[in-house]
């Protein structure tokens, strides 16, 4: 169930953005220093980490430069979002511009053999879950959001994503369990 809480902080990027085109320039100070957080964590995952500052003031750039385009009657997250894929593609295709050093043919590649079956693997067992259940594992435990970003990314309360982690956690032990009892 939701609390009166946890909607304040699901509506609070919404109210600031729009108080900051109105004019009040310490909801956009407040705005701008709360998306920076949140915009390190969504390009430390998607990019090299020499590039994700630089990332961030561009899409803090942006967001001053398009917040005339806002409209306060839709939500703020998606809006965000959007900004910030359209700078990560921009930077993934600054890297295929750049130029790079030939490689030599001798160069050693480590065998990622083992992560790649793990990875594979994890993600069958995640098909196994219920979807919610998945989606909450996959947001709060492999990329890094906390439950409050992942409730508003789901629009799941915070109680249900806790809950369906924990549901679904349980139901991956209890696979594994039987595959191994069944070895």
């Amino acid at each position: 169930m939701s609390t009166k809480r946890d909607d304040a902080l699901g509506r609070s990027w919404d109210q600031l953005m729009a108080a900051a085109q109105g004019g009040d320039a310490n909801a956009y100070r407040t705005l701008l220093g709360e998306l920076a957080p949140w915009l390190r964590r969504y390009y430390v995952r998607r990019l090299p980490p020499a590039m994700t500052e630089d990332a961030v003031q561009d899409v803090l750039l942006a967001i001053h430069e398009k917040r005339h385009t806002y409209d306060p009657a839709r939500p703020f997250g998606p809006w965000l979002a959007a900004i910030a894929r359209y700078k990560w593609v921009d930077r993934l295709r600054s890297l295929k511009a750049e130029a790079s050093e030939p490689l030599d043919e001798n160069i050693g590649v480590p065998d990622h053999g083992e992560s790649v079956v793990a990875g594979s693997t994890f993600q069958q067992l995640l098909a196994e879950l219920k979807p919610p259940q998945a989606e909450a594992i996959r947001l709060v435990k492999l990329e890094g959001y906390s439950v409050e970003e992942a409730s508003r990314a789901t629009g799941q309360s915070i109680s249900l994503v806790k809950v369906n982690i924990h549901r679904g956690l349980k139901r991956l032990a209890s696979i594994i369990k039987a595959a191994r009892d069944a070895d």
